[in-house]
């Protein structure tokens, strides 16, 4: 079969590579590293990180961000195993950032923001209108309730749940609570925390063990936890060290011990970032007092700024002086 173009489509192709040839290429690339940034966070910072990016977006009208939600191991693995291109990586548990991506895929993380576990239900959840902090438990394993939990494996949600049991077995002085809580409704397991709020809504299930901001930012009711619990206290940091939980490591079969500690939120630069400068105006903005940080604390997470030490040599050097001036 014979094909033939006519003279006037060589015309615009004879344009058309002339046109590229008039081109900078480099310039081309650069404008499209300051066009997007792409984010990777927990489920749990949906809420306001749509928030934030919305707001970055307008005193940034040339940058778009690109926001990507799932259990914080998930993300991790989704740049070190399936090599996705991510700029920014925001963490519910800063021990994801040091334990899958340092050294490799990151350099150095910043602390942003705290929170803490609680359980949320509705009003139509079975006995709802009983439940307390003396006797939730005595609820939740009842024949009659049905509640969810993250998946520990992808989401730190998932393995504070499980060491809220072993913290609240050894509060109550109830023997093998924690065991039968980890046993009962395994079925109703999920990725990440956000998907369990689909369930309560349909009634699928009673009750599910989620960050208290998430409860508030979702309207749902909840029960706060007592603090030698909730993993939200940093003073109460060595009872929660007491709980363990093992999950699956980097390797196949491998697994690793995670202790209980204050739940601290953290955010990382990945080392490859295929659109670095406007990844770093993204994180000025979001480390701002009067931007990011105070839409997190709109949406009921704590806020503070935390640097360890032995990172900081490796952060830039604008975000340190933006830290320094907050």
């Amino acid at each position: 079969m014979k094909f033939f173009i006519s003279t006037g489509y060589y015309f615009i192709i004879a344009c058309f590579l002339a046109a590229l040839t008039c081109c900078d290429p480099g310039s081309l690339i650069k404008n499209d590293d300051q066009g997007k940034v792409i984010v990777f966070h927990a489920g749990s910072l949906s809420v306001p990180f749509s928030e934030v990016a919305e707001a970055f977006e307008k005193e940034h009208p040339g940058i778009e961000v690109l926001l990507e939600g799932a259990g914080s191991r998930e993300c991790a693995r989704k740049v070190t195993e399936l090599g996705r291109p991510c700029d920014v990586l925001a963490s519910s548990d800063y021990a994801v950032i040091e334990d899958i991506l340092i050294p490799g895929h990151a350099s150095w993380y910043i602390g942003f923001a705290g929170n803490e576990m609680c359980i949320a239900f509705n009003e139509r959840s079975v006995f709802h209108e009983r439940i307390h902090t003396d006797n939730w438990y005595r609820i939740l394993i009842s024949d009659s309730v049905v509640f969810g939990r993250s998946d520990p494996n992808l989401d730190p949600c998932g393995y504070r749940t499980l060491q809220l049991f072993q913290l609240a077995g050894d509060f109550y002085q109830i023997r093998d609570i924690a065991g039968q809580l980890a046993e009962k409704n395994r079925e109703m397991i999920r990725p990440k925390e956000v998907d369990l709020l689909a369930m309560l809504e349909s009634n699928t299930i009673d009750y599910i063990f989620v960050y208290r901001s998430m409860a508030e930012q979702h309207g749902l009711k909840y029960l706060r936890l007592p603090d030698e619990i909730n993993l939200g206290k940093p003073e109460m940091a060595g009872r929660y060290a007491t709980a363990s939980v093992q999950i699956s490591g980097n390797g196949i079969g491998q697994k690793i011990e995670v202790k209980g500690k204050p739940a601290l939120y953290a955010v990382c630069l990945i080392d490859h970032a295929p659109h670095r400068d406007a990844a770093l105006q993204f994180l000025k903005f979001l480390l701002s007092t009067e931007k990011g940080l105070a839409i997190i604390k709109k949406n009921g997470q704590p806020v503070h700024i935390t640097l360890p030490d032995k990172y900081t040599g490796q952060v830039p050097p604008e975000l340190i002086k933006k830290i320094q001036n907050e």
